[in-house]
């Protein structure tokens, strides 16, 4: 039979903006930042975990294997078995996934699960002329031979190319991501006056929540090599309005497009862990479970329209649990962009997509908005891509503690066209 697996404790960083030049940290600093604190108050020594998973998509050449260099920072022993996960957006829950499905199944006990990524430190890179010029030089044998090499050189060979531009871009349909959510939006009739709203209401549920402390206990301090400290998500604007990110230009679809850098998430490096627990290791440390995990689902479609993704998966995750939309006390959808979230509200309100995609009887109903993002999303705090979907699960069972809710679904859509979902219930 399976086991029960259970989420008992879990910390992240803050969410820090990209601004001009590497941040502070690597992948593995904002690992370790998170995870020593989270590991120092356990019960038990960081050796005595099965193994460490860790969701991250933009891996640094000084960090190959992040899991392995992270678990060695953390002093989880020479022996701890450690891998990374990637699915672009998904990494972060993948990692849980992961974790959960081992435990499930009665290979491991206790694992620890993650994301990080620092997107500040997103490399340049070199366009292959450049590069095939370089080799051509490097390869040349004697002076006359370099000389008529370096003689081909050409300005443009020494034009870098953002990494991070090329890797938010689909390879597919070689749309960039900002564009498959204008498409997503043209689909559902989502007006900018909508997405602009949602995002300012993004920025206030942060601010609020920042304010009244729900994030303590959640969020630890990330200290840098230079001495100073960074203590909250920066990249929360809690004077934006509707009004004022009506000012702002499309980025993608000039004029006419809807998605501007004010409704869509922000570039950010953050880390997030969680502790996933078999009843075995709660019942030998004497833990107190925080939640249980139910089930999961990932979903694949179209990579044009991949912001559609949590409503395949979270569909397909209720349905095969027997539940409804509004069985689901609270959700977190990762705000990837203000228009992605709100053409899945309304894919889930459309009765002929909702039976002609998802196979339903009619319409699956709305989702009320008191129960989505109750502190905001990624379109306030950031989108660091390999932790977002570790962050809206810890978030998601610290909200419904709070809230005194029982169940909740943390889910998100996945460049390249797929989706992931979990089905969560507090204890």
């Amino acid at each position: 039979m399976a086991r029960p697996v259970f989420i008992v404790d879990g910390s992240r960083t803050p969410f820090l903006k990209a601004r001009s030049g590497p941040g502070p940290f690597t992948p593995v600093d904002l690992a370790v930042q998170c995870g020593r604190p989270l590991l120092a108050r356990q019960p038990f020594a960081p050796t005595a975990f099965d193994q460490v998973i860790l969701g991250c998509v933009n891996v640094i050449a000084d960090e190959m294997n992040p899991a392995r260099v992270a678990a060695l920072r953390l002093g989880m022993g020479e022996q701890m078995v450690a891998f990374t996960v990637q699915i672009n957006c998904g990494s972060g829950m993948q990692s849980i996934d992961t974790a959960y499905h081992y435990i499930r199944e009665g290979t491991s006990d206790l694992i620890l699960a993650g994301g990080a990524e620092a997107l500040s430190h997103a490399p340049l890179v070199w366009p292959n002329s450049g590069v095939r010029w370089f080799a051509g030089f490097a390869g040349a044998k004697g002076i006359g031979a370099k000389i008529a090499a370096a003689l081909k050189v050409k300005p443009s060979y020494f034009k870098p190319i953002i990494g991070l531009e090329r890797g938010l871009t689909d390879p597919i349909t070689e749309l960039n991501m900002g564009q498959t959510a204008e498409k997503v939006g043209h689909l559902f009739g989502v007006t900018r006056a909508q997405s602009d709203a949602y995002a300012a209401e993004s920025h206030q549920r942060l601010a609020n929540a920042q304010k009244q402390g729900f994030l303590k206990g959640e969020v630890e301090t990330a200290f840098s090599r230079d001495g100073k400290f960074y203590d909250h998500d920066d990249g929360v604007r809690p004077d934006s309005t509707p009004e004022t990110l009506a000012k702002l230009r499309p980025v993608f679809e000039r004029p006419w497009g809807q998605v501007t850098a004010g409704n869509s998430s922000q570039i950010t490096d953050g880390a997030s862990w969680v502790i996933l627990a078999s009843e075995t290791a709660v019942a030998k440390y004497g833990l107190t479970p925080k939640a249980v995990i139910l089930d999961s689902q990932w979903s694949a479609l179209d990579p044009s329209i991949m912001g559609l993704g949590p409503v395949l998966s979270a569909s397909a995750l209720l349905k095969r649990n027997g539940l409804t939309l509004q069985d689901v006390e609270t959700w977190e959808l990762n705000e990837a962009f203000a228009t992605q979230v709100l053409g899945c509200l309304a894919a889930w309100k459309d009765e002929k997509f909702c039976r002609e995609i998802l196979g339903l009887d009619g319409a699956a109903g709305e989702i009320d908005r008191a129960k989505l993002n109750v502190d905001g999303g990624a379109i306030s705090l950031g989108h660091p891509v390999g932790t977002s979907g570790n962050r809206i699960v810890l978030h998601l069972v610290n909200a419904m503690k709070r809230l005194g809710t029982r169940r909740g679904v943390a889910t998100e859509c996945i460049g390249g066209g797929q989706g992931g979902a979990m089905l969560i219930e507090t204890v």
